[in-house]
């Protein structure tokens, strides 16, 4: 039997590894939205303008991306993780680093953003290929929570580093600096210190216990794709909760700063501190969340009382005035949020044969961004394009949670640890 003493000892390295690569991940991706307002003022956006553009720049991104999970993860995966991983890396980098000269008009910037979510598609699908590899079933929140910790440390910094930089030297200086970064940073670590899989000496062991799905492998000895995930309806239900959990979490992400800007009256250069104490709320959240999450083996319904729990917050947020409350409540609702973003992809890996984990968790992420963080993207910024309200459009996000919980407790009933 695999233990954890028995593992090779610098196995846990490997998840903070991958979280420093979705930290520059999220940070070449969320940095449009917070530079939105100073696009508008740039551009002369009235607020419907605002919600009118920036729905087609942020729902760009998520098309592409989601496109990019489902189609090229099992390509990726054929091709080996590590390698894939790498690809991806250099691919949106890139793509940042030249939006600082070529991001001149809105029909530039989108079409740069297809690029970006094209390029950063098969990101995800390769690290929770890796993880399913070097971890047991019982250890997969708090690993999947160590490079998902990348997301949330990402969300809750970069207002401190893109909006100082953005008001000091303008935000295709900051383009500039986070696409060298990402290719400076994340490739060298990949490249030294993640394996796509145990090394011989481990893996008969690792064979043993670390494979509890399906493997795929026929009596004759030949692997085979099994894909008979794709007509289990716990899969499916997974699936519309990773929908309802990226719309919220992305049209909280998206929206969130300029609906400060904006409905709160929060100056731009002011909006750092207010936007990472949020975010950084989920940083708590996502390792008690994943502690939990394995420690109890009950992870769909943590996750359903967390959305539940964060709707409430969300709510609350929106109806106060005080700054100190808003940014607690929006705080509380993010940590609460976390609950699933703990458990997510440990559901999906439970749910998902061996040999499948990556052409799997792409097509879950795929489908989960192309309706979810487009519909994230679109939906609150349709309604304040029709009705000039980013109150409205926060309120939409708060109906997403509430459903994204009932979902929850229903795949709870069908599904058990």
């Amino acid at each position: 039997m695999l233990t954890e003493q028995a593992s090779p000892t610098n196995r846990w390295r490997i998840p903070i590894v991958l979280a420093v690569t979705l930290f520059i991940n999220y940070l070449d991706r969320n940095n449009l939205a917070l530079v939105m307002p100073r696009l508008a003022d740039e551009f002369g956006w009235s607020d419907r303008e605002v919600g009118a553009n920036g729905e087609l720049l942020l729902g760009a991104f998520f098309l592409s991306y989601a496109l990019s999970n489902m189609l090229l993860s099992p390509w990726a995966e054929r091709l080996g993780p590590k390698r894939s991983l790498m690809l991806a890396i250099l691919a949106f980098s890139i793509v940042t680093f030249l939006s600082a000269p070529l991001g001149q008009s809105l029909a530039a910037l989108i079409g740069l953003r297809l690029l970006l979510g094209l390029g950063e598609g098969v990101h995800i699908p390769m690290l929770s290929t890796i993880t399913s590899r070097w971890f047991l079933p019982g250890e997969r929140s708090r690993a999947n929570a160590l490079w998902g910790s990348g997301i949330l440390i990402a969300t809750a910094t970069a207002p401190l580093m893109i909006i100082p930089l953005v008001s000091a030297w303008g935000w295709r200086f900051a383009f500039a600096l986070l696409g060298a970064g990402g290719m400076l940073i994340s490739i060298p670590l990949v490249y030294f210190l993640v394996q796509d899989q145990p090394l011989p000496a481990f893996l008969g062991a690792f064979q043993s216990d670390l494979l509890a799905q399906p493997s795929g492998i026929t009596e004759s000895g030949r692997a085979k794709p099994d894909q008979s995930y794709r007509r289990d309806r716990r899969f499916w239900l997974t699936v519309l909760g990773g929908i309802l959990n990226a719309f919220c979490a992305f049209g909280l992400l998206n929206w969130l700063p300029s609906y400060f800007n904006r409905a709160k009256g929060i100056d731009f250069e002011q909006l750092g501190w207010p936007l990472a104490l949020v975010f950084t709320a989920g940083i708590a959240g996502i390792g008690l969340m994943a502690y939990w999450g394995d420690r109890l083996q009950n992870r769909i319904q943590l996750a359903g009382w967390g959305f539940l729990a964060a709707a409430l917050m969300a709510y609350v947020a929106s109806s106060v005035s005080s700054l100190a409350l808003l940014v607690l409540f929006f705080a509380l609702a993010v940590f609460c949020q976390s609950a699933y973003a703990a458990q997510e992809y440990a559901i999906v890996q439970r749910l998902l044969p061996a040999d499948q984990v990556g052409a799997g968790t792409g097509l879950y992420n795929g489908l989960s961004i192309l309706f979810g963080g487009v519909g994230g993207s679109l939906v609150p910024g349709s309604i304040v394009a029709a009705t000039g309200s980013f109150e409205s459009g926060i309120l939409s996000i708060i109906v997403g949670a509430v459903l994204a919980a009932g979902f929850m407790f229903l795949l709870s009933r069908l599904m058990r640890y």
